[in-house]
Parts: C-alpha cells; sequence; structure tokens
C-alpha cells in the first residue's frame, strides 16, 4: 500500500499553538486522529481572524471557505498538557481554491506529531455554487508568503 506524503512549503506563512485538551485524547491515552483534524481547524480560524477575517463563511461578502479534502499523516504521539505549535503554508492555488498544509510541532521538545492538507474551495453561501478566489485573500496569502 502506498503511503501519504505531505511535503512541507517552503514558506510558513502563520504559526498557531493550541494546547492539548483532555477531550482529545481516545482510549490510548494520546490525542486521537480525530482531534488533530479539529486542531488544524482551529489553527485555520486563528490563521484568518489573524488577517481580517471573522470566519470562513464571509470571506469577501457571500465567498466563503469550504474543505474539499482532508490528508493526515501522523508521525508520533501527542498528550494531555503538551501545546502544539501549529505551521501552516499555502500552496497549488487555482482559480476556485488552494491548498493549506499543516505541521504540528510539540513545543517543548520540537517532536513533529503530525503533518496534514486540507483542500480548500471558494463558495458563494448563498447561491451554494463554486466561485473564484477573492483577490483580496490570495493577496493576504502571498503577502504571508513574503
Amino acid at each position: 500500500m502506498g503511503r501519504i506524503k505531505i511535503e512541507l512549503p517552503e514558506t510558513i506563512i502563520f504559526t498557531a499553538r493550541v494546547p492539548i485538551r483532555i477531550t482529545d485524547l481516545n482510549y490510548g491515552n494520546h490525542v486521537g486522529n480525530d482531534s488533530i483534524l479539529s486542531i488544524f481547524h482551529e489553527a485555520r480560524m486563528q490563521m484568518l481572524r489573524s488577517m481580517g477575517y471573522v470566519n470562513e463563511l464571509g470571506i469577501e461578502g457571500e465567498i466563503g471557505l469550504i474543505v474539499s479534502d482532508v490528508a493526515i499523516v501522523y508521525k508520533s504521539e501527542s498528550f494531555y498538557g503538551e501545546a502544539l505549535d501549529i505551521h501552516i503554508g499555502a500552496a497549488d492555488f487555482s482559480k476556485y481554491g488552494f491548498d493549506l498544509i499543516f505541521q504540528a510541532i510539540e513545543s517543548q521538545s520540537d517532536r513533529e506529531v503530525a503533518r496534514g492538507k486540507t483542500g480548500m474551495v471558494c463558495l458563494d453561501y448563498k447561491t451554494r455554487k463554486v466561485a473564484v478566489v477573492p483577490q483580496s485573500l490570495i493577496y493576504k496569502l502571498e503577502s504571508s508568503m513574503g
């Protein structure tokens, strides 16, 4: 079986610190696979807020973001009491979307916990149809890339 590989982007555009909550643990007493996706979502929301957006529904008027696909590669366990630094990069821009790439690093040990990718597509929430990525969002993402 082929393994998923997630290549890290050259440029990190945002870093969020997310503490591990007791509710993030599964029966193995480590962070569950579903919780890693929620942690990436929290980091994405922190990044969008830092860019001046209130949420994913209103990037520009009725145009918002929706996740079209997800991939996660687990590198090590993470436990209650730790905090993860979530580094985010952007890649593969198209007319209707782009990818966000995540790397979760345990903040004290620098141990890599996981990598993830979410395909982000713009959606007109009024018409419920795919929309062109707003120039304002492209500008903010590219400005963060340096």
